[in-house]
């Protein structure tokens, strides 16, 4: 196992005061480090999450967020893989550490995606996240993408748009307990059906944000630890899976198989055999509302996950809460720090020191983090468990 010795994170939300990538990563960075209770000096090696230098206009981020944490000398890299690329770099800080080669990694994610470039821009940008020269250049954009995906799930599973617009009430009225969400909202299922339709069925409040912000962990090998800090959570089980890019081609368009493929081999890691019973917290990819139940369904979460679902059985009250944070749309979306943050929530969860009005009165013994790139093309799922008693 590798311990998650320390968090950071920023506010996700439109940066309006002039700041940058690299002062919401330092920001970060510093709480994690605080948090580890270890000097940068005892840092070995670096992992940067970034999804593209478009966002940023710097390439090899990593070396220069190196320099800039005054970790010269260390070992560095950036993990990339579109949505996924928080939780890509948290595998390879988990790999570097039970591969020996190094014992103490800081893993730190950004996006600049709301303040440097207009919504048009990063829109078409997104489109060629999937296959840039059968969508992004025909000029397909992801929230279609994703709404075909939805609408052949619907139609398999029975799910309806209020289904859907019921996640997007939800995951924002958790975000008004989130004093770091970028779009913290107390509206209705009226409110959601009433919006502007962006791509049948997905209206604009069934969409997340474009965020800025940036998010870090210090990752250990438990005898690196102080020794105050190993009865942290840990990373019991790592992930990961992919699937065919183009929807066309994929026997099943509204089932996420990739997820499924990645799901099965955390658990494996992790030793979890019966994932429908022994996950107590998931925060999920929700770029879209009904990508949260498709995910809940590819991650086996659940025997019957609509009927659940209908049920409160993923609520705060219910048996397996599901993106307590807001999720990405009520947190926000800043890509390369959201699979970082997703983490920052299962550690705080477990160590039972999360925002109050969204800590579990019983804090969860086992939590998964699941993200993806593309329409769950590229998918990524971390197991996080308590310390052993």
């Amino acid at each position: 196992m590798v311990l998650v010795a320390g968090t950071g994170m920023t506010a996700f939300n439109r940066r309006k005061d002039g700041s940058g990538f690299r002062d919401w990563a330092s920001e970060a960075f510093e709480e994690a480090l605080v948090a580890a209770q270890i000097g940068r000096g005892d840092i070995d090696a670096l992992v940067v999450a970034s999804e593209s230098d478009y966002f940023s206009m710097q390439l090899n981020p990593a070396s220069v967020l190196a320099d800039d944490f005054g970790l010269a000398g260390v070992a560095c890299q950036r993990a990339e893989g579109g949505g996924a690329s928080g939780q890509v770099a948290v595998h390879a800080g988990v790999a570097l550490i039970r591969s020996g080669v190094a014992r103490r990694v800081a893993v730190v994610g950004f996006e600049p995606s709301a303040s440097y470039l207009s919504g048009t821009a990063v829109s078409e940008l997104y489109g060629y996240s999937f296959d840039a020269w059968t969508d992004g250049m025909s000029g397909v954009s992801a929230t279609a993408l994703y709404a075909l995906s939805a609408k052949a799930f619907m139609a398999r599973c029975g799910a309806t748009f209020e289904d859907f617009a019921a996640i997007a009430v939800l995951n924002r009225t958790y975000a008004c307990d989130n004093p770091l969400a970028h779009l913290p909202l107390e509206i209705t299922l009226d409110d959601v059906a009433e919006s502007p339709m962006i791509s049948d069925p997905y209206t604009r409040l069934d969409c997340s944000p474009l965020s800025d912000g940036a998010a870090a962990l210090i990752l250990s090998h438990p005898d690196a630890a102080p020794q105050s800090r190993r009865q942290c959570a840990r990373i019991a089980g790592i992930g990961a899976g992919s699937d065919r890019v183009r929807l066309g081609d994929r026997a099943d368009p509204g089932y996420f198989a990739g997820k499924q493929i990645a799901a099965k081999r955390a658990y494996e890691m992790a030793g979890i055999a019966r994932p429908e019973t022994e996950i107590d917290l998931a925060e999920v990819y929700d770029a879209y509302s009904g990508a949260q139940l498709q995910a809940i369904e590819a991650l086996g979460l659940s025997q019957d996950f609509m009927d659940e679902f209908r049920s409160g059985g993923f609520t705060q009250s219910g048996r397996l809460p599901v993106n307590l944070s807001g999720g990405l749309m009520g947190q926000g979306a800043p890509v390369g720090a959201t699979g970082i943050a997703q983490a920052v929530t299962c550690v705080r969860q477990i160590e039972g020191t999360y925002h109050s009005g969204l800590q579990l009165r019983d804090p969860p013994r086992v939590a998964i983090a699941d993200t993806h790139g593309g329409v769950a093309t590229v998918c990524a799922v971390t197991v996080f468990t308590e310390a052993p008693q």
